[in-house]
């Protein structure tokens, strides 16, 4: 057999993700308030595209409205496959469907259909009741470090910049020194001028030392306290007999200095929280009304777009212009701009709107699946899965799983991230339905602060009054369930009342 270049022909199938099939999809998995940021940003680039205002004239195009110019195209591919890639028809591109059927559902901004009106935005709301942001500890130090100067102030800043979020210095002295090329000695004198600086305990090495500046700020730094606080450890065993003899007190002196102690801040740097404030604001609203419940989406978020059609009309104008005399290749790039800024425009008003229909569906289909948890509480809550919800939409289930993604649902009840309302199924123990894992942590949590402080319940014990509600769960669960709500062991709870009872 002879060797040699040659040709073939093969088929094969690609999954093709196009630019606009991937934006599409990053606006879906987008809260209303990135959503915001993303349209913003779009604005500045596309110079036909506006916000709309109230009472817009006919000068505009809205994308949303069904009586637009370029109405969305039904959708033909499976309506469980989001991930359709978007083509391009005659320089204008139709929108992903995203699932969606344009040819029997449509969406409008300012009308939700079937659901009532849309969420109005709050008149009391104002972006100047978000909290500016708070100062950070090592700013706040470094504001009380400038009446330092010199080589004083020069450590004083290295020492603050290795000073963790909770106020502890992370590093030994030494080990700053030789960094410096300062004498220890230097060093531990710039600390303690540290350590006196506000909120008092900060730049401690260990909570020993945290707990001791701080009881002498307040003026306890007796001899009683200081052997109270170098013995922690018995503290924390509520070894109580074992304190009264190294402290040389009796019990009652021994429960003041108890309860003085419990006064004291472990982790004084996180007075000052530091970093953005990231408010969260609902992206659905559900209420009660005489119908039953009403799903609305937050439009106080949703800025509406529309395309100025008298800028547009103006610079094809202005090519035809140039075109007719005699500059047809001057003009080509301007016609070019101005196709790419409309077809763009009518991709991203068709995109919200499929995404604003998208969300609508998967949270009119979540709020009928956990109706009972609407109308009765957290102990109601049905276990529930995505798939479970992309069955009863018909959508794909990495299409609700972005739909839940960094959304939040306000209710009744209070504010919720979707994700909240997929739970996991426990077996229920008379042979009835499943319960919701989150309901069996609520009731967990409810056993468990409903104890007597010095006779506290222990797991086996727990297991067995869980059984008697009806949640058959094994000791094991019943441990992880505790311990990820942050709930120490009954012996440590135990532990913890007789030193707050001494």
């Amino acid at each position: 057999m002879a060797l040699g270049p040659r040709l073939d022909l093969r088929t094969s199938q690609t999954l093709v993700i196009s630019p606009q099939l991937q934006a599409a999809i990053k606006l879906l998995t987008l809260s209303n308030l990135e959503l915001h940021a993303e349209i913003a940003a779009e604005l500045d680039r596309n110079p036909l595209l506006e916000l709309a205002d109230d009472g817009e004239g006919g000068g505009a195009d809205n994308g949303g409205n069904p009586d637009s110019e370029n109405p969305p195209a039904a959708a033909n591919n499976d309506p469980g496959d989001m991930d359709t890639e978007l083509a391009a028809d005659d320089g204008a591109h139709r929108a992903d469907d995203l699932d969606i059927d344009y040819a029997e559902e449509r969406f409008h901004q300012d009308s939700i259909a079937d659901t009532g009106r849309a969420a109005e935005p709050s008149e009391d709301f104002s972006f100047d009741q978000i909290a500016a942001d708070e100062l950070t500890l090592a700013e706040v130090l470094e504001r009380q470090a400038m009446r330092l100067s010199g080589a004083d102030l020069a450590i004083a800043l290295h020492i603050i910049s290795l000073i963790d979020e909770a106020g502890y210095l992370t590093e030994p002295v030494e080990a700053i020194a030789g960094r410096l090329g300062m004498e220890p000695e230097a060093v531990e004198a710039v600390l303690a001028i540290v350590q006196g600086f506000e909120p008092t305990g900060v730049g401690a090495r260990n909570l020993a030392e945290c707990i001791a500046l701080q009881a002498k700020e307040a003026d306890r730094y007796d001899p009683c306290m200081a052997a109270l606080i170098d013995n922690l450890d018995l503290v924390a065993r509520g070894d109580l007999a074992q304190l009264r003899r190294l402290c040389s007190v009796d019990a009652e002196d021994l429960a003041d200095m108890l309860r003085e102690l419990r006064g004291y801040n472990p982790k004084p740097g996180l007075v000052h929280g530091g970093g953005r404030t990231v408010p969260v604001v609902p992206d659905i609203f559900v209420r009660r009304t005489a119908k039953g419940w009403t799903v609305e989406l937050n439009s106080g978020t949703l800025p509406r777009l529309i395309v100025n059609r008298q800028y547009q009309a103006r610079i094809a104008a202005h090519a035809t212009h140039v075109g007719g005399n005699s500059g047809a290749a001057k003009a080509k790039p301007e016609r070019q701009f101005l196709d790419s800024c409309v077809s763009q425009a009518h991709w991203l008003m068709k995109a919200l709107d499929q995404r604003a229909t998208t969300i609508m569906k998967v949270a009119m289909a979540l709020v009928e699946e956990q109706a009972m948890f609407f109308e009765k509480g957290v102990s109601h809550l049905k276990p529930l899965t995505l798939k479970q919800i992309a069955d009863t939409i018909e959508m794909h289930e990495s299409t609700v799983s972005r739909v839940t993604s960094n959304k939040y649902l306000s209710c009744d009840r209070g504010v919720f991230e979707l994700k909240y309302f997929f739970t996991t199924a426990i077996h229920s123990a008379g042979g009835g339905g499943d319960a919701s894992a989150e309901a069996v942590r609520q009731r967990l949590k409810a056993l468990i602060e409903g104890e007597e402080p010095l006779k506290p319940l222990s797991d086996d014990k727990l297991v067995e009054l869980l059984k008697k509600d009806g949640y058959d769960l094994a000791r094991r669960t019943v441990t992880k369930y505790r311990e990820a709500m942050g709930i120490a062991s009954s012996f440590d709870r135990r532990r913890r009342a007789v030193v707050k009872a001494a």
